[in-house]
């Protein structure tokens, strides 16, 4: 391995994110040739066969997946050096790899426009998923960051609260519990409820909810989409569990109601989580501790910006 090239390294690892040598070449702007040459240059100076062809495709061997994750931390070495110096020079720059729940779109994607406005320099690379699957992708190293509403128990990541994260129990203005002056966990028996998929944090909240209350959940309709939801229970078709910051809109223009459920809202925070193991690189950095300065200012913009909408 000591006369493999920074060059192959990219080769290779492109090759098997791809599944192809052609598309690797494409993206590397070589020729299809080029990259196969390459690729039988670290096997000749390995003694492994790296790939095998599928069909059409190229797949890593065992040998292949072995070297493939110390080629990916490799090439990212190479690039958190590229953004340190930078960050000497005073140029902040670079690529941030950030997962967020779902529920967070409601609010990262401000998050990140006001970022982007004091440092344009940094690329962000945002994706969702619920809560489980932000969880794994961190764990993994396929996301740096991860914006949740309630890190993993007795896991390897450092999480920092920087804002607070009400969840509401809601309904449809015209829904039979809509004008009920108080209500209990036993008032849900036999009352459709409208939640996110397994592994979404409302989901478990809803769950618990009924649990702690000894009736069984009603779930009339699952969904991976918080959208989805609101306009379900905006039909009447259900009661729903939903983040504050997912209905702000829809509760000042009157589209949605407020259950007065005991124990509701239920308190929580965002947090900002990244893997202890893992030294924050500059840009990574910044972006936590922009979260922590003024991430709660955006969001009090966002809801004050939705009451006065609905007062037009």
């Amino acid at each position: 391995m000591r006369n493999v090239t920074v060059r192959q390294l990219q080769m290779f690892v492109e090759s098997a994110d791809t599944g192809s040598f052609t598309r690797a070449a494409e993206r590397l702007h070589v020729s299809p040739a080029a990259v196969s040459f390459q690729i039988k240059q670290i096997e000749d100076g390995t003694g492994f066969t790296l790939f095998e062809r599928i069909g059409k495709k190229v797949a890593p061997t065992d040998a292949g997946r072995a070297l493939l994750r110390h080629a990916r931390i490799v090439l990212q070495t190479l690039v958190d050096a590229d953004q340190s110096l930078m960050a000497l020079s005073g140029m902040l720059s670079g690529r941030a790899k950030l997962g967020a729940v779902s529920t967070a779109k409601y609010i990262v994607p401000h998050i990140m426009a006001r970022f982007q406005q004091q440092f344009p320099g940094v690329m962000i690379d945002l994706r969702f998923g619920n809560r489980r699957q932000i969880a794994t992708a961190l764990a993994r190293g396929e996301i740096e960051l991860a914006v949740m509403g309630r890190p993993p128990e007795e896991s390897d990541l450092t999480a920092d609260a920087f804002a607070p994260h009400p969840t509401l129990l809601v309904a449809s203005p015209t829904h039979p519990l809509a004008d009920a002056p108080a209500l209990v966990p036993t008032d849900l028996a036999g009352v459709a409820l409208i939640a996110r998929e397994e592994g979404s944090g409302t989901r478990l909240l809803m769950e618990k909810l009924c649990a702690d209350a000894g009736i069984p959940a009603r779930i009339a309709m699952t969904t991976d989409s918080n959208e989805t939801i609101k306009q379900a229970v905006m039909a009447g078709m259900g009661v729903a569990v939903l983040s504050q910051h997912t209905v702000g809109l829809e509760l000042a223009l009157g589209l949605l109601k407020t259950l007065p459920m005991q124990g509701f809202p239920v308190q929580r925070s965002w947090f900002v989580a990244h893997r202890r193991a893992m030294p924050l690189m500059p840009a990574h950095a910044h972006l936590c501790s922009f979260f922590q300065q003024h991430g709660q200012a955006v969001i009090d913009e966002l809801e004050h910006g939705y009451r006065a909408a609905a007062h037009r």
